[in-house]
């Protein structure tokens, strides 16, 4: 059984609906555990996503998170206490438990997860993917140049080596940075991944594991025209909608926006 963690609230519902979808159709020789970390999502909800993946010939697991537990973590403007669920899913998933891939909800999977599962990242905390534009770079680079950071790795997709995290993260550690870098976290959980971890993460193929949406033509481009939409089709594993614009927004409009209404047709008609 392959695992997959989720931490999201019933906002994000639906759009987690379509992602399993497409994790489903195209992987259905595996058998996947669904971990769902929250705090606040209600029974009724809980046990509808239950059905819809059981249906599936998968296993939904919920990991509850009291909203006691961070209590006394620091929290920044609309960022809440759940922006550390990621960031410390090692000490609340099994302890027999050593590999789990993330997935934000916002993402298509549209080929096979196994080679990327099957990786060897014995000696690094994840494997990740950072998306090569050189303006993010460059941004990113300059608000935290206190830390050694050659890459900044997008955290929408975190292959995660659970067995090191519970030997090498420091859940004081994190709330440290938080406290003394409040004026320069912009995606804070993404920040801390970047800032206290990057050289301990494993570098993913962005155009295959981390695919951004909004940027087809840069990526063609940049391939000199080998990632192409029958490239992407035939190769890209996830395709992430990043930024604000969502596919299940009403105004919508992007390259990869009927492939999306594809497999949200396919979720919401499922039958369970």
């Amino acid at each position: 059984m392959k695992n997959i963690l989720v931490t999201l609230d019933s906002n994000y519902l639906k759009p987690l609906k379509v992602m399993l979808k497409s994790l489903f159709i195209n992987n259905r020789n595996e058998e996947f555990g669904i971990y769902l970390m929250h705090s606040a999502i209600k029974e009724e909800y809980l046990e509808d996503l239950n059905r819809f993946i059981e249906a599936e010939g998968s296993k939904l697991r919920i990991v509850h998170v009291d909203n006691s537990y961070f209590e006394n973590a620091p929290t920044l403007l609309h960022y809440t206490k759940a922006m550390y669920y990621r960031l410390l899913a090692f000490k609340f998933l099994p302890e027999d438990l050593e590999r789990i891939l993330y997935l934000d909800p916002d993402i298509l999977v549209i080929n096979p997860v196994d080679k990327l599962y099957d990786i060897d990242i014995d000696n690094y905390l994840y494997a990740a993917a950072y998306h090569n534009m050189i303006s993010i770079k460059g941004i990113n680079r300059i608000r935290l140049n206190a830390y050694d950071i050659k890459e900044y790795y997008n955290s929408g997709v975190l292959f995660m080596n659970l067995k090191l995290q519970r030997e090498t993260i420091s859940e004081k550690e994190i709330f440290g940075f938080v406290e003394n870098n409040r004026s320069k976290l912009i995606m804070p959980d993404q920040d801390i991944i970047n800032s206290l971890y990057s050289q301990k993460i494993k570098s993913l193929d962005e155009k295959i594991y981390n695919y951004d949406a909004r940027y087809y033509n840069y990526y063609k481009i940049t391939s000199n025209g080998k990632c192409d939409m029958d490239y992407i089709i035939n190769n890209t594993v996830f395709i992430h909608f990043c930024g604000k614009k969502k596919p299940w927004k009403k105004y919508y409009s992007g390259k990869f926006h009927s492939l999306y209404k594809h497999y949200e047709k396919l979720a919401l008609n499922s039958v369970y």
